[in-house]
């Protein structure tokens, strides 16, 4: 896809971060945008760019969490607009603490958003993309889809699957030859809300976690990352790394394979004592 003029373009957790950066930028490029988010001002104010950029918008209030919800969602941007071309599954939340500390509910409530908000937005449209003869669909992983850390076994656990969702796609298009490109994404620390909305096991502070990731982790604005995504997807890559953490990271996990994961314990270790 060389370039978004008259494409339709659908971004899930479109009210802040990165989902607003794409839904703003592309509207720039000449895109028709569908958006949706579950915070209603947010996505208010994600509209409001958006048209300022002169593009048409479709925003809706969507749990991608819901599946039928997203499948009628679905059905509503056709009818607004006619086709899809693009499809940026984007929304995410994230949760911290170790497994034994960890509800049930929590690690059910990242997959659901996660994971299953990712499947749910590729079903639902890939009909649609499929038939727009020009398609794309972007897949938000994480860092976290790459190499795991303690205490976000969930986060890391939906990022993994939708990294194995999103490259399994990518190979079944190329094979039935269908003309739809696909994307996995791998953010590092960006620069978002991701952490400040988080929930955190009873042992640790949400505050202190926050404060920490959005110190010394987010070192990339959202602004950038949105811009990297679309020289990605525009590249018809498969993979996008965005941030020199991601970048990095991913090498050293190939170079030194498992042993990874006691350096990063260890680590671990010594941090996350600021988050209680």
């Amino acid at each position: 896809m060389k370039n978004f003029r008259d494409k339709v373009v659908v971004v899930t957790g479109a009210g802040s971060g990165m989902g607003r950066e794409l839904a703003v930028k592309l509207g720039q490029q000449g895109a028709k945008l569908a958006i949706s988010d579950v915070n209603p001002d947010g996505l208010a104010t994600t509209e409001k760019l958006v048209a300022e950029t002169g593009a048409p918008v479709h925003a809706q209030l969507l749990n991608v969490a819901e599946r039928e919800a997203v499948l009628d969602y679905a059905d509503t941007v056709m009818a607004n607009y006619g086709k899809v071309n693009v499809v940026f599954n984007n929304a995410g939340i994230a949760h911290h603490g170790e497994i034994e500390r960890t509800e049930f509910k929590d690690i059910e409530r990242v997959m659901d958003v996660d994971f299953w908000g990712v499947v749910n937005g590729t079903k639902a449209f890939l009909p649609h993309i499929i038939a727009s003869g020009d398609g794309h669909i972007v897949n938000t992983s994480s860092l976290f889809g790459l190499l795991s850390e303690p205490g976000q076994a969930a986060y890391n656990s939906a990022k993994f699957a939708v990294r194995g969702f999103t490259e399994s796609l990518n190979q079944e298009m190329l094979i039935a030859k269908h003309p739809v490109r696909v994307t996995c994404v791998h953010p590092g620390g960006i620069k978002t809300a991701i952490a400040r909305n988080a929930t955190v096991a009873d042992v640790y502070d949400q505050a202190n976690f926050a404060q920490f990731f959005d110190k010394y982790l987010a070192r990339t604005s959202a602004s950038s990352a949105a811009d990297t995504i679309i020289k990605g997807v525009k590249k018809n890559k498969a993979r996008v790394l965005i941030g020199a953490d991601a970048i990095v990271l991913d090498v050293w996990v190939r170079l030194v394979a498992s042993k990874y994961q006691g350096v990063v314990a260890g680590v671990t270790k010594r941090v996350t004592t600021s988050f209680r």
